[in-house]
């Protein structure tokens, strides 16, 4: 295989894995709480533990990354994220469990930035596009595909193998990330910002407790450390944990913000519509995700090919905003070919369209050095729209589809915030995503560059070592 494609697939399948731990733990919930005797309030845990950890401490994994390395934290987090899974699969009482999942998310934190930093300083051009599309397929391949494995797995064999599973694919993921990024960046063997760290993390973690719990306290209290946080990076920190000059890149501030609001499409769409299928109209956990899957490809098929366009986002966010509408005219006596197959596939397309674009507006034009926390910052922006979506949404009851048609609505029009431009300095235009869907026109962007040469797969890949 061609280094820039090995280089790809690890990224994609880390990614796929990371999500995955999110969804495949809902279907095991039920026998988890019997045979560990977890109480209803102490069975959240084994979801929110993780999800916690894994918002939170996004950002200080992606400054990591930057620090001491991207393929350092990936195999770091890797090892991490496989010896928790393992003291997951061993859990002998709830406190066990959730420490685990803690764990996981923590392992989770230093993956997913760390692969968009590796996607982000390896490829360019339309090539790079491509790349994005793809980690953003895996993702929602990882999602989706999480309801029908904790279904097989649970029932075939037992809740502990969702957790197991994961120790032999890390270990070939940790061999494939020392074979595949021999040439990663080595990092910038500067201090980490402390003060910064501390209060960022905690803020976003009490921030996004606060929400998950819907409680006022840990709200404010999140947002009185992020406030601190910013005073701690402009007026102190010598070398900061989030450089705040990284916002006057127009592309990832309209795209971190974009971000924010799309974490309630997600979340209405994967959790909300499996949920529907679930308790309206009578379906099993595994009959649920069952159901998805061809959204699930659909959302891969477009994903793959259709990111960086800007053009793209509105008639993605049209295919929202129709299939949002569809399914809030579904009800009990709805079918599945009549009432949901159409209007999911139609969402799924507009999250294929808008969301890997908005993932590349949101990290491109980054310099190297700061890819790691740049992807962080993108990764965060996302889990923490949907943690608060879900909060929101949970208690919307029959306006969960229609209040998702308006964030389409409300998405179509503040993507005039996006830069017309492209990362690589050309016209994000619908030609171009034909290119990609073609396979053509990769384009590398080393011009510049020193060290920087273009590989047979259209990266750019740092030779320095």
């Amino acid at each position: 295989m061609k280094p820039g494609r090995l280089v790809l697939w690890l990224a994609c399948v880390c990614q796929f894995v990371v999500i995955l731990d999110v969804a495949i733990v809902n279907v095991a919930l039920p026998s988890v709480q019997r045979d560990l005797g977890f109480s209803a309030t102490g069975l959240t845990w084994v979801v929110n533990g993780y999800v916690l950890a894994f918002a939170g401490f996004m950002l200080l994994g992606g400054r990591a990354a930057d620090l001491y390395g991207h393929r350092r934290i990936l195999v770091a987090g890797l090892a991490l994220f496989s010896a928790a899974s393992l003291a997951a699969g061993l859990a002998a009482g709830p406190e066990w469990l959730v420490g685990a999942r803690v764990a996981q998310g923590l392992g989770g934190a230093m993956l997913a930035p760390a692969t968009l930093a590796v996607l982000n300083s390896r490829f360019t051009g339309a090539a790079r596009a491509r790349a994005f599309g793809a980690w953003s397929a895996a993702g929602g391949l990882g999602g989706m595909a999480g309801a029908v494995a904790g279904g097989v797995l649970t029932t075939g064999l037992s809740w502990r193998w969702i957790f197991l599973i994961n120790v032999p694919i890390g270990v070939v993921l940790m061999v494939g990330a020392r074979t595949a990024l021999t040439g990663a960046r080595p990092g910038a063997r500067e201090p980490l910002d402390l003060a910064g760290a501390l209060t960022g993390t905690a803020g976003l973690a009490m921030l996004i407790y606060g929400v998950i719990q819907r409680a006022a306290g840990p709200v404010v209290a999140g947002l009185l450390l992020l406030a601190a946080f910013v005073v701690v990076e402009k007026w102190f920190a010598a070398r900061p944990l989030v450089p705040l000059r990284l916002f006057a890149n127009r592309g990832l501030v309209a795209g971190n913000g974009l971000l924010v609001l799309f974490g309630g499409i997600t979340v209405a769409m994967w959790f909300f519509t499996s949920l529907f299928m679930q308790e309206v109209l009578g379906y099993t956990a595994l009959a649920a995700g069952l159901g998805q899957t061809p959204a699930a490809v659909t959302f891969v098929l477009v994903a793959r090919f259709a990111a960086g366009a800007r053009p793209l986002v509105s008639p993605g966010c049209a295919a929202l905003v129709a299939g949002f509408g569809w399914l809030a005219a579904a009800g009990p006596h709805s079918t599945y070919l009549a009432g949901l197959l159409g209007p999911t596939l139609l969402v799924a397309s507009g999250i294929g369209l808008v969301f890997p674009t908005l993932m590349v507006a949101a990290t491109a034009g980054v310099p190297a050095a700061d890819a790691g926390i740049a992807g962080g910052l993108a990764n965060t922006a996302s889990q923490a729209g949907a943690a608060v979506a879900l909060a929101v949404l949970t208690v919307a009851g029959d306006q969960v589809f229609l209040i998702a048609a308006g964030l389409g609505v409300a998405i179509a029009a503040a993507a005039r915030l996006l830069p017309r431009r492209g990362a690589e300095g050309t016209p994000s235009t619908v030609l171009n995503a034909i290119a990609n869907l073609a396979g053509s026109g990769a384009q590398t962007g080393c011009a510049g560059r020193e060290g920087c040469q273009p590989s047979p797969e259209g990266d750019a890949r740092d030779t320095h070592g």
